[in-house]
């Protein structure tokens, strides 16, 4: 099974932004841990901080991959063209938020994205991924 996750705006910055909600590890490393953890999937990783780009890949990867963890980061709050470019697809799109954004500014509680995924999985820290990961191993979507 191939799985990609998906990272937005800001996600590079792991291990060094905002330690108090998103921890110490980088993502680069987690998902090595991951990559070690998860050998019967063949995973893969993409992150940037331009919309356009992702979804670009979300379009890419619906040809790709079995499944999408996607965390849209802030434009899982403004972004439109991200909840199309996943309704536009046929492969699942799951939902993951590394912080509560229910315990966040009262922005963040909406998500533009939310009724195109087949799930969302939030305030978990980076073990959101991981359950992710499960999500796709255990389901028969």
């Amino acid at each position: 099974m191939r799985i990609i996750i998906i990272n937005g705006p800001n996600l590079n910055r792991l291990g060094k932004r905002e330690p108090s909600i998103y921890g110490h590890q980088s993502f680069d490393d987690y998902f090595a841990d991951l990559k070690d953890k998860y050998q019967q999937l063949e995973l893969h990783y993409f992150q940037s901080n331009i919309e356009g780009e992702l979804v670009d890949q979300l379009h890419s990867a619906d040809e790709k991959f079995d499944g999408i963890i996607l965390n849209a980061a802030a434009y899982t709050h403004t972004s439109v063209a991200i909840h199309d470019a996943i309704a536009s697809i046929s492969k699942p799109v799951l939902e993951v938020h590394i912080s509560n954004i229910y315990k966040r500014e009262e922005f963040r509680h909406k998500s533009l994205i939310t009724s195109q995924c087949v799930g969302m999985i939030s305030g978990l820290g980076l073990t959101g991924y991981q359950l992710g990961l499960e999500y796709f191993l255990n389901s028969k979507y």
